[in-house]
């Protein structure tokens, strides 16, 4: 019996009244379904019986009833559910679809201010607690000084004569005689009253004198204590405010050298406006950085999203009893990786050319990476899948709201396959040196030759001979052959290389300088003059140095390779050789000569 939804009411009359019968009446009320029925019997146990047989069929509707309800708010609930996680994939795949979009919204600029830790010291001064301790002290009472009692008097004592004590002297005298002593020793009583009160009385005074004085005592100690801690607080302030104060000084030393171009710190503005940068949290939110402060190149190595990290659900709906799930086609995934990958690209330079109120950054090297499982092997690989170089100038010219992704990629000659969903590797126009980091411009690094070796000041016949040998070494390995032209100064051939593989292979120009100052576009002009005499596949230019902007420039969409002096490093490694670059030391080698 479900006593919450039930309720049975019985009572009992008499019938007649000769008779002596009792009616028993039962009243059954159901709160769902506001059913109520009135059953009655001479007997109790008849009684009882109807009411449970009718309960029974009140509970059997009930729960007919439930189950048909359970039914409908599980299919409302479900079809909630279905609207919900239809609405969300939406949101999902309009996220997706919008991330160029979206980033024009935004002023990506730095605030300088929002790096800053404002917070304040939330330690609160322990003076404020000074009252509230005092406060707990029971301050001593004073004392309660018992007064005298009263004092006896003589007249109080006098005998109550009768008429034969008036008559008969020596019973008159015995009764004086007699008060009078009484009379003494209550005086003497009184005295010794008196002197117990005034030791009584001095001793709550002493009590309470000795009180006050241990509570002065206690309050000095509090007010010693709120003392130190004080103190101790204020140089937890001071601290924290000096830290603090130190913080936000190292912000804006990082501004004032982020305005002059100091590499390391474009390098960090850079990563705090890619960091800011939001995206779903499926996409993977990695990249490396490098920039080169001599041409303003910023060279960013980005990990792209896979496949797998697309959203694909398309709707839920409730059919049948179960919730479905529709997804995407494969072909719309496919459509949707590829125009995610230009519009990613996009958006990083973007972000990047927006925010640098400095212009630092004239060009940037932007390199997608893909790390997915090749099917074909079933390995995991990470592959460049798209490489473009954008010269700030031109980029921020373009109205990336009403461009289409991948026309504007290519307008830029950026390079990948014409499906990038395929994740077919390409080389990258620019890419940053992961294996060597000896190369730098103001600094000696412990690698080289020997420690004596500088690339950058040796001989430059040597230097050309070198190059020629590094590069027999890296094509004898892949079967070709290289063949040396006598060594000239005049910046001519240096060595020709011929590649025997039929796809990439054929004639290769080999031409080496030995720079200390950045390579101009004249040199790669030159270079690829001398491709086109010699009827060569491809010009590979080397260098101790870096290229300019406008070296890069040209090279783009041409059968030429540009190698800087961390390149170099990286290949003679490669071939067991071991050298350092340094600048800096070269040029004033050249200067003492």
């Amino acid at each position: 019996m479900k006593e919450d939804l039930i309720d049975i009411y019985y009572h009992s009359e008499d019938v007649g009244i000769r008779t002596y019968k009792i009616k028993y009446t039962a009243e059954v009320t159901h709160k769902g379904l506001k059913d109520y029925k009135v059953f009655t019997a001479f007997d109790e146990d008849i009684l009882e019986n109807k009411v449970q047989s009718y309960v029974a069929k009140l509970e059997e509707k009930w729960e007919k009833i439930v189950l048909k309800q359970n039914i409908v708010n599980h299919q409302v609930a479900s079809q909630k559910e279905a609207e919900i996680r239809t609405q969300a994939a939406v949101r999902s795949l309009e996220a997706v679809d919008n991330i160029l979009i979206h980033t024009l919204s935004i002023d990506d600029t730095i605030d300088w201010e929002t790096l800053k830790d404002k917070t304040k010291f939330k330690e609160p001064n322990p003076e404020n607690d000074l009252n509230k301790r005092l406060n707990a002290l029971s301050e001593p009472k004073s004392p309660i000084i018992e007064g005298y009692p009263t004092k006896p008097r003589e007249f109080d004592f006098e005998p109550k004569l009768s008429f034969f004590d008036k008559l008969i002297k020596s019973s008159k005298d015995k009764k004086i005689q007699q008060s009078k002593e009484v009379f003494n020793r209550a005086v003497l009583k009184w005295k010794e009253d008196c002197l117990q009160i005034d030791r009584q009385n001095e001793t709550r005074k002493n009590n309470y004198e000795h009180q006050l004085v241990e509570f002065e005592l206690a309050k000095g100690k509090i007010h010693q204590q709120i003392a130190d801690e004080v103190k101790a607080w204020q140089k937890r302030k001071t601290d924290f405010e000096n830290k603090q104060e130190k913080k936000n000084k190292k912000v804006d030393e990082l501004k004032a050298k982020y305005i002059n171009c100091d590499q390391s710190a474009v390098l960090e503005y850079c990563e705090l406006v890619l960091n800011n940068s939001q995206y779903p949290d499926s996409f993977p939110k990695s990249f490396e950085l490098d920039y080169n402060p001599d041409n303003k190149i910023l060279v960013i190595e980005y990990s792209l999203p896979t496949i797998e990290d697309l959203p694909t659900l398309n709707e839920v709906k409730f059919i049948k009893n179960e919730l479905k799930e529709y997804h995407i086609s494969d072909a719309q995934v496919q459509k949707m990786f590829d125009a995610t990958m230009y519009k990613i690209t996009l958006r990083t330079i973007h972000e990047i050319f927006e925010a640098d109120k400095a212009n630092a950054v004239e060009f940037v090297s932007f390199n997608g990476w893909v790390n997915a499982i090749n099917r074909a092997t079933g390995k995991r690989e990470n592959n460049c899948i798209l490489s473009i170089q954008a010269k700030k100038a031109e980029f921020i010219e373009v109205d990336l709201a009403h461009v289409d992704p991948k026309t504007c990629f290519k307008n830029f000659k950026g390079v990948g396959s014409s499906k990038l969903s395929g994740l077919t590797p390409i080389q990258p126009i620019l890419q940053i040196n992961k294996t060597d980091k000896r190369f730098v411009n103001h600094y000696e690094v412990a690698s080289g030759m020997d420690s004596s070796t500088n690339l950058a000041s040796m001989d430059w016949e040597d230097f050309e001979h070198l190059i020629r040998e590094v590069f027999a070494n890296e094509f004898n390995s892949n079967g070709g052959e290289v063949k040396v032209t006598q060594a000239s100064k005049d910046g001519g051939v240096d060595a020709i290389a011929f590649d025997p593989d039929p796809i990439r292979g054929g004639k290769i120009v080999i031409q080496a300088k030995r720079y200390t100052n950045t390579v101009g576009v004249a040199a790669v002009r030159d270079l690829y003059g001398t491709v086109m005499n010699e009827g060569a596949t491809k010009g590979i230019l080397v260098t101790t140095a870096d290229y300019g902007p406008d070296a890069y420039e040209f090279a783009k969409g041409k059968p030429l390779t540009l190698m800087n002096g961390a390149n170099l490093l990286y290949l003679l490694e490669k071939h067991g050789h071991k050298a350092r670059i340094d600048i800096r030391e070269a040029k004033k080698e050249m200067k003492s000569k």
